[in-house]
């Protein structure tokens, strides 16, 4: 896929996504663009006519499902496992990562697959199916919305890819602690890298994916040319310019329970972190902290299956219970993910543990989160990751 060919789709993903926010707001209806037409290329052996309660596999098979594990997991436990299981028998077995495959191109080229299914984020999606690690998914054979409408027509237009389906819309935000600033708190990407009016340390994850756009951004580039940008020399070059500006103060952050834990611990004093794990730590574990929306850079987080695996159709039941449009609102009532199906948005309502908690009003989606928010864009990063991230470790390393 080119670039031209991956733009028009983003565009149409934005715009149903900014539908999405509205809808959240007032409860209207979506009429959001109708998603493009996918490959149909099915997965071996599945059987998408036969209902999930009539799986065959039972209670012979055990699937491992890979994630990201903390709350987020948390909400997939009980949104998508629980409900699964008691539906078909099959046991799932929960295993978390950090969001590096290259346990799957070991696992696909050894002929050992262990993994069933993995949850990854828009650019690890489309380089796994471009390498051939993944199985390609008939994306007409997931489960039709609630009143009948085509899978193909309630996920959000440009989320379908030939070996991926959506699962949510989360964001990569800043998060303080409001009990360190009682008079003027930070509210902008610009706070974060003034360390003058803010001192302390901040916390950083440790990859180049999303420091150099909200470097690029804190650094005056407008939100649509960041990519434009960031693809010449000059405009990596400014990024670890300004990324240079707080080297010193920054602690580096790999796994997604790391920010509110460095956040609660005092070790920081800003950080970027997922959305949802700072809405946790909000609404779990009380926390002071507050949520920096300004310049957010929003993604996507989708199932892939990994070639070779022993439990395809199991794996391919339990993609298609959990894109379903009850099984996302499942997790939806647990973490403030925005749900990738416009079916499930009315059924999304109050925390499943904590009723007073309306859970469309902490989602990424709302359309003044989404406005000057930043999409990550998939196809560059699939196309510069290896480049930017020797860039980046030699960077780590001066």
């Amino acid at each position: 896929m080119t670039f031209a060919q991956s733009l028009a789709p983003r565009l149409l993903a934005a715009t149903a996504i900014m539908a999405l926010g509205l809808a959240a707001c007032d409860s209207g209806n979506n009429d959001a663009a109708e998603a493009p037409a996918t490959p149909d290329a099915a997965v071996a052996g599945a059987t998408p006519d036969t209902p999930i309660e009539d799986a065959t596999q039972s209670t012979e098979t055990t699937l491992t499902i890979v994630s990201w594990g903390g709350a987020y997991t948390k909400a997939q436990i009980e949104g998508f496992h629980k409900p699964f299981s008691e539906r078909t028998g099959i046991t799932i077995q929960s295993e978390d990562y950090d969001g590096n495959i290259a346990p799957i191109k070991a696992q696909v080229e050894s002929g050992n697959v262990v993994w069933d299914a993995v949850d990854v984020e828009t650019a690890e999606a489309v380089r796994l199916c471009d390498e051939g690690l993944t199985v390609p998914v008939d994306h007409s054979s997931l489960p039709p919305a609630p009143d009948g409408t085509p899978a193909l027509k309630d996920f959000l237009p440009g989320t379908l890819f030939e070996c991926a389906v959506p699962i949510s819309v989360w964001s990569n935000v800043f998060a303080f602690d409001a009990s360190n600033y009682p008079e003027t708190a930070p509210s902008t990407l610009d706070d974060f890298f003034d360390l003058e009016t803010y001192p302390g340390k901040r916390g950083l994850r440790k990859i180049p994916k999303f420091n150099l756009e909200f470097a690029l951004m804190a650094d005056g580039v407008a939100t649509e040319k960041v990519y434009e940008v960031l693809s010449t020399p000059q405009g990596v070059d400014r990024a670890f310019a300004k990324l240079d500006t707080i080297k010193d103060e920054v602690i580096w952050w790999e796994a997604g329970a790391q920010p509110p834990q460095l956040l609660a611990d005092g070790e920081v004093v800003m950080t970027s972190a997922f959305n949802g794990r700072i809405f946790n730590a909000q609404i779990a574990e009380k926390q002071p902290f507050e949520i920096i929306w300004d310049r957010q850079i929003w993604d996507l987080d989708l199932w892939v299956m990994p070639k070779g695996g022993k439990n395809l159709d199991a794996a391919m039941d339990f993609v298609s219970f959990a894109t379903s449009t009850e099984g996302l609102a499942g997790q939806a009532s647990w973490i403030a993910y925005g749900p990738s199906r416009k079916s499930t948005l009315e059924l999304v309502g109050t925390h499943a543990e904590y009723p007073d908690v309306d859970m469309k009003s902490h989602m990424p989606t709302t359309p003044e989160r989404l406005a000057n928010g930043l999409q990550n864009d998939f196809e560059f990063w699939a196309d510069y990751n290896d480049e930017l991230e020797q860039r980046f470790n030699a960077w780590l390393a001066q």
